[in-house]
C-alpha cells in the first residue's frame, strides 16, 4: 500500500462541509469520486480536518492510499482538476510514508475570518459586514485572554464526539485592513464551530455589549449558551496546516486569497 498527500483548496459555498453527508454534497465526496475515476480503484480520502457548511479552505491537506505505486503525480493532479469542477483546486499530490496522516499528523491549523466595514458586491460571499461599529483594539485585548485557557467548551458545538475540548491556542489577533479587519487564529486543534463562536463573542466585546472580564467569564462557564452567536460561515477560511518537516514538506505557496 502507498500513501499520498493532496494539497488543495476549495470554495465552500456549494458544499455542506468537508465530511461526507447522507443527503448533501460535500468536498470529500466529490474528491473521492474524482480519485476513483482517475485511478480506477476504490479510494477513500481522509482530510486534515472537518470544515463546516459554507466554510472555505484556501489551503487544505488530505491523504489517500493506493494499491499500486503512482507515477506522474502532476498529470494525475491535472486530471483531477478537470473532474472536480470549479470550486475545488488540486495543487499537488506527493508521496509520503505510510504512517503519515493528514489529520493526526498536523501540529497546527490557522484560520482567517474576514470582517468588512464597507459594502462590496464582489466580496459579500467571502466576508461578513456587521451592521454596527466595533472597537478592534478592545477585541484584541479580549483575544489575548484566550491564551489563559485550554478548555473551550463555551465555543464548541453541542453534542459532538470530542473526547476533550482542550485546545492550545498559539496565536489570536485582529489585523486592521483598509476596508475592515481579519481575525487570525492558530491552534493545535479546533472544536466544531469554535472559530465562529469566538469571533461572535469578540464582536460582543467590540460593540460594547460585554466587557473583557466578561469575555473571560464566558470561557470559564464552559457553557455554549454563555457565548455570543456564531458569525456567518462564508467569511471563514482555513489557510494553513503545519506538519513536522520529517513527515511532509508543503508547497511554497500555501494559500490563494482573494482579499
Amino acid at each position: 500500500m502507498f500513501r499520498y498527500f493532496i494539497e488543495m483548496a476549495y470554495c465552500g459555498r456549494q458544499f455542506h462541509g468537508w465530511q461526507i453527508q447522507p443527503n448533501a454534497i460535500s468536498v470529500q465526496e466529490v474528491l473521492n469520486d474524482a480519485l476513483c475515476k482517475a485511478l480506477r480503484q476504490s479510494i477513500n480520502v481522509v482530510g486534515c480536518g472537518r470544515t463546516d457548511t459554507g466554510v472555505h479552505a484556501s489551503y487544505f491537506v488530505a491523504h489517500f492510499d493506493s494499491e499500486v505505486e503512482l507515477h506522474y503525480l502532476d498529470k494525475i493532479a491535472f486530471k483531477l482538476n478537470r473532474i472536480v469542477g470549479n470550486d475545488i483546486a488540486i495543487f499537488s499530490i506527493k508521496g509520503v510514508e505510510i504512517e503519515s496522516h493528514s489529520r493526526f499528523g498536523a501540529i497546527s491549523r490557522t484560520y482567517h475570518y474576514y470582517l468588512k466595514t464597507e459594502k462590496n458586491p464582489f466580496l459579500h460571499e467571502f466576508s461578513y459586514r456587521p451592521f454596527y461599529r466595533v472597537d478592534i483594539d478592545k477585541m484584541n485585548e479580549a483575544a489575548r485572554v484566550l491564551f489563559e485557557y485550554k478548555d473551550f467548551t463555551s465555543f464548541s458545538k453541542l453534542h459532538t464526539d470530542n473526547k476533550t475540548n482542550d485546545c492550545k491556542i498559539m496565536y489570536a489577533q485582529w489585523e486592521k485592513q483598509a476596508d475592515g479587519a481579519v481575525f487570525i487564529i492558530k491552534a493545535d486543534r479546533f472544536l466544531r464551530n469554535m472559530v465562529r463562536a469566538i469571533v461572535g463573542t469578540l464582536l460582543e466585546v467590540g460593540r460594547g455589549k460585554i466587557t473583557i472580564d466578561q469575555f473571560g467569564d464566558v470561557i470559564e462557564k464552559k457553557d455554549r449558551g454563555a457565548a455570543g452567536t456564531s458569525v456567518p460561515a462564508q467569511a471563514l477560511f482555513l489557510v494553513d496546516i503545519e506538519y513536522p518537516g520529517s513527515m511532509f514538506i508543503p508547497m511554497d505557496k500555501k494559500s490563494i486569497l482573494i482579499h
